[in-house]
């Protein structure tokens, strides 16, 4: 390594930077945000749980299409199921989901 200009910086950032897997494993995270249908479905279910023909008819795509997006969000814990019947519901998996759904749409409306 190269002499550098500011060793202390660079010290105080290698002694917090997270581990690599971490890393990877938060941009798999955001690469779930990357689909604009998976993310018009977080859209959706920030406002209220739903079901697969509900999102489906709101958003006017095929309920295989939602289904295979409700697969990689939930394997991504974005969204959780509940049944009620034969009906399951889908849900934002929790707070932190909502806040970071909310926290990217306002950046990019500023």
């Amino acid at each position: 390594m190269e002499e550098l200009f500011y060793p202390e910086h660079v010290q105080k950032v290698l002694s917090e930077l997270p581990a690599d897997e971490d890393l990877f494993d938060l941009a798999d995270f955001f690469k779930m945000f990357s689909d604009s249908t998976r993310v018009r479905i977080l859209s959706a279910l920030s406002i209220h749980e739903l079901c697969v023909y509900d999102i489906a008819n709101l958003l006017g795509i095929s309920q295989s299409a939602v289904s295979h997006q409700l697969r990689l969000l939930r394997g991504a814990r974005l969204v959780r199921s509940r049944r009620e019947g034969k009906v399951i519901f889908y849900e934002l998996d929790d707070d932190h989901v909502k806040h970071i759904f909310r926290e990217g749409l306002d950046h990019i409306k500023e």
